[in-house]
């Protein structure tokens, strides 16, 4: 199983726009989002990388994107994301049932889900997801595809209220399982990337049995 600790840095950070200089400062590493689970069917692979720490009750995650063509169709949150250039973090806290998927679009386009299984998810209030904070380099509006290399990032706070089924206060000492993804399914040319690799004959992201381990540092 994959592994790794999510370091706890103690610089407030309340703007999403703040959180990659944030990451800077505290040498965070990046890691590649770079399993091609599926490479016969979805050979194309764009180079995506996530770096991620916490505040003790935040989740800073900054994405690095470079790919052939951008889209951000979905017009509203928990709309269509996955279908656009689109980063994901499913996690599953300690001693719970239940895993969730914050799924957001280059343009800061969000959905997060909750639930044991992918059948059956519940989408999270209007409140739960305006209490995630995103910044991206390509502005908030959505657009059509733009067929042309780009780079792009997204960065994000997540509050530990975005678990909103699981008893969860604290982030400083939690383990979580998780696993991050990059995907576009409805992209001139579709992909679907993981970090923590799956082994599975067809793309399926909501198998929390393939995810990797998340340490968070008290």
């Amino acid at each position: 199983m994959k592994q790794l600790t999510v370091k706890h840095i103690t610089r407030a950070v309340t703007d999403a726009a703040l959180v990659s200089a944030a990451l800077d400062e505290a040498a965070i590493e990046a890691h590649a989002i770079g399993c091609v689970d599926w490479s016969a069917d979805y050979p194309y692979a764009p180079e995506v990388t996530f770096r991620i720490a916490h505040t003790g009750s935040a989740i800073l995650v900054d994405y690095r994107v470079t790919e052939q063509s951008v889209a951000a169709v979905a017009p509203h949150d928990n709309g269509r994301v996955w279908e656009d250039s689109c980063c994901e973090f499913f996690f599953k806290p300690e001693g719970g049932d239940v895993y969730y998927n914050v799924e957001c679009n280059c343009a800061g386009t969000l959905l997060v889900g909750c639930g044991p299984h992918r059948e059956g998810r519940e989408l999270a209030s209007p409140s739960v997801l305006s209490g995630v904070q995103r910044w991206s380099s390509l502005g908030r509006a959505p657009f059509a595809e733009r067929v042309s290399p780009v780079s792009w990032q997204l960065s994000l706070i997540i509050p530990v209220a975005t678990a909103f089924r699981s008893p969860l206060s604290v982030l400083g000492g939690q383990r979580m399982t998780a696993n991050f993804y990059k995907c576009g399914d409805r992209l001139q040319q579709p992909h679907f990337l993981s970090w923590a690799p799956i082994q599975l004959p067809a793309p399926d992201f909501h198998r929390p049995d393939f995810f990797g381990q998340l340490l968070f540092e008290p």
